[in-house]
């Protein structure tokens, strides 16, 4: 299970790139939650999705959705939850808006062209603070519950932790 502090984080290309080193299959949580044209999936819809997933014996599922946390959080062993800096964030967003305007990016739904707006950063900085200490509570809850728990706080962190993971699948390879 893949979570992050933010939009920004680097949660689809940290899950991708595990993914690719583990040969286990990787879903984007906007994938399914969103319909072309931005839709937002029902709750029940989306959670039923995820029961679903979760029944296999390996996945990677990236995203946070806080509201169907528990669904993923009871069927993983791993929470993988990356905290990057604020500004680090908002210039991954600003540069993934950049680099996919007019497309849609690969771990999006189909129908769901890139797209910037005012509310979107400003509930990315707003709620940041506050997101980091729930965050800190769940991730005890997590712990406490028998999940191995890894933060990464830099992209240092995130690239020494796939280079380890390479090295450990080459060992047993």
């Amino acid at each position: 299970m893949v979570i992050g502090i933010s939009a920004g984080a680097g949660k689809s290309t940290f899950a991708r790139q595990i993914g690719e080193v583990l040969g286990i299959e990787v879903i984007h949580l906007d994938s399914l939650f969103w319909k072309p044209g931005w839709v937002e999936s029902e709750l029940e819809e989306f959670s039923a999705v995820q029961r679903e997933i979760v029944k296999k014996q390996q996945w990677i599922m990236e995203g946070n959705y806080s509201n169907t946390f528990n669904i993923r959080a009871e069927r993983c062993d791993t929470v993988i939850y990356l905290e990057l800096p604020l500004c680090i964030c908002l210039y991954r967003v600003l540069k993934r808006w950049i680099t996919n305007i007019g497309r849609t990016r690969p771990d999006m739904a189909e129908g769901c062209q890139e797209k910037m707006d005012w509310p979107f950063i400003k509930f990315i900085i707003t709620t940041y603070g506050s997101r980091k200490k729930k965050m800190e509570e769940r991730l005890m809850k997590f712990q406490a519950a028998g999940k191995k728990i890894i933060v990464l706080k830099s992209k240092e962190e995130i690239e020494l932790f796939v280079k380890g993971l390479k090295g450990k699948v080459n060992r047993v390879c």
